[in-house]
């Protein structure tokens, strides 16, 4: 019987190991990005800033429609706005430190923010208005995080994986503004 600390599996051979142990020691500032990393990381790093601006511009949209909202049925809908805005810069923050660790650099620069992002920046004046444009920017990143998960496929798991997860709290909202809707 085999030792389980001496066990190989059987995914990968002595040889394959050995060739994993040389290729790991080139190119060690590359960090975490290695060889086997099968995505044009530039493509991907172009597509993480869209997707880091958009949501910038959502928290900011969102922050703003809290402050706003007013009227009978102001105070929970406000609430829910700042809830969004803070899962918002959550997936902000995730998404920049994402860049970094593909070696890039997460741009944060105010100026070009509504041209990077997919989702615009509309004020609103009505609470209704309010509750549509963010259900509409919702609607915008989740077939724009769909799109860049198909994009992405098995080429960077660990993006995908990023983006699914912000794609699930994505549709949270949107399902969230669209109950909003039905009520009023």
């Amino acid at each position: 019987m085999t030792h389980p600390a001496t066990a190989r599996s059987h995914f990968t051979s002595s040889a394959d190991v050995a060739a994993i142990r040389a290729r790991a020691r080139k190119k060690i500032s590359d960090g975490a990005v290695t060889e086997a990393y099968g995505a044009d990381r530039e493509a991907v790093l172009r597509m993480l800033d869209e997707a880091l601006a958009t949501e910038i511009v959502c928290m900011l949209r969102y922050r703003r429609h809290h402050f706003m909202a007013k009227g009978i049925n102001a105070e929970p809908i406000a609430a829910e706005f700042l809830a969004h805005a803070g899962e918002e810069l959550g997936h902000a923050d995730s998404i920049a430190a994402r860049i970094v660790q593909l070696g890039g650099a997460p741009d944060f620069s105010p100026d070009l923010l509504s041209e990077r992002s997919h989702a615009e920046y509309v004020a609103a004046t009505t609470l209704d208005e309010m509750v549509r444009e963010n259900l509409v920017a919702e609607r915008i990143a989740i077939e724009s995080y769909n799109d860049m998960i198909r994009y992405l496929g098995d080429k960077d798991v660990t993006t995908r994986r990023l983006l699914e997860q912000i794609l699930a709290v994505e549709e949270q909202h949107a399902d969230e503004l669209a109950d909003l809707l039905a009520r009023n």
